[in-house]
């Protein structure tokens, strides 16, 4: 299994230069295709006579194209290289549901940890996206320009997030010349928890990764906090975690550990749903 192609999002108000080439290096780390996508929704017109409206909405549909469309040569021009394969693709509609439906064509997607503040027509949400694209996402902190996954920590929780993580993950963890298995677990669990944890090492090991499975009590203070702190003390530049989260009433609600992990990473996650 490998990534042979790659999706980032360019977000069409403010496309953040570091992490198209971030995605771009990770395409070439896989020689995968990057596929770079935008996308804008019509907002409705709130008038009466059916010509105006008309007229409007055109106006508006040829300014959203020719947006996109600037996204697009933005795209190219930075993520051009002799050897890479690039492809643009632009949606009129809205971007958590044009990624959604476009995120079939790619074994990995690449977003944004912090959405623009903007509203669903225009902007997307990492955390709702995240849990819809149905692959798994590579959520980059604001700043961050490259990922050489050398180190990589597996945040582990016994679910069915947690383990997809792992699987999809997969191409990256043969790729770091260490890997860390953590679970956090509260006072009295230690022994259970290692017990999941090294079954989890010799599934790794059966796929020729080398891994340092370790059990961390639970202590004052979030679970993702600790993960963070744990991956920047041994120096990881990438953290493998599930995302846990549901729509309620239009609002998405998430887990703890992925609320967190989107608010306050500083290094780069893949979440799967």
């Amino acid at each position: 299994m490998s990534y042979s192609t790659v999706m980032v999002y360019v977000d069409a108000a403010d496309a953040p230069e570091r992490r198209l080439r971030l995605a771009a290096g990770v395409a070439d780390k896989f020689k995968a295709m990057l596929i770079g996508m935008s996308a804008l929704a019509i907002r409705p017109a709130f008038v009466t006579d059916d010509a105006v409206v008309q007229d409007l909405m055109q106006t508006d549909i040829k300014d959203m194209r020719g947006k996109l469309a600037e996204r697009g040569s933005w795209f190219r021009a930075i993520a051009a290289a002799d050897h890479r394969k690039l492809e643009w693709r632009a949606v009129l509609d809205f971007p958590n549901a044009a990624l959604a439906c476009e995120a079939r064509g790619a074994d990995l997607v690449v977003i944004g940890r912090t959405a623009i503040p903007g509203d669903s027509y225009s902007t997307l949400d990492p955390g709702g996206a995240m849990l819809k694209i149905g692959r798994p996402a590579l959520v980059v902190p604001d700043g961050i320009g490259a990922l050489r996954a050398d180190h990589v920590v597996i945040g582990w929780k016994d679910t069915r997030e947690a383990r997809r993580a792992v699987v999809d993950a997969l191409p990256f963890l043969r790729e770091a010349s260490r890997v860390t298995v953590v679970e956090i677990c509260e006072s009295g669990e230690e022994s259970a928890a290692q017990e999941r944890i090294d079954d989890v090492a010799r599934y790794l090991s059966r796929h020729r990764i080398g891994d340092g499975p370790r059990v961390v009590i639970h202590q004052e203070g979030s679970g993702a906090a600790q993960l963070i702190r744990l991956a920047q003390d041994e120096g990881a530049d990438l953290i493998v975690a599930g995302a846990y989260g549901h729509s309620r009433l239009g609002e998405w609600m998430f887990g703890g550990m992925t609320r967190d992990l989107l608010a306050t990473s500083p290094i780069c996650c893949v979440m799967s749903h």
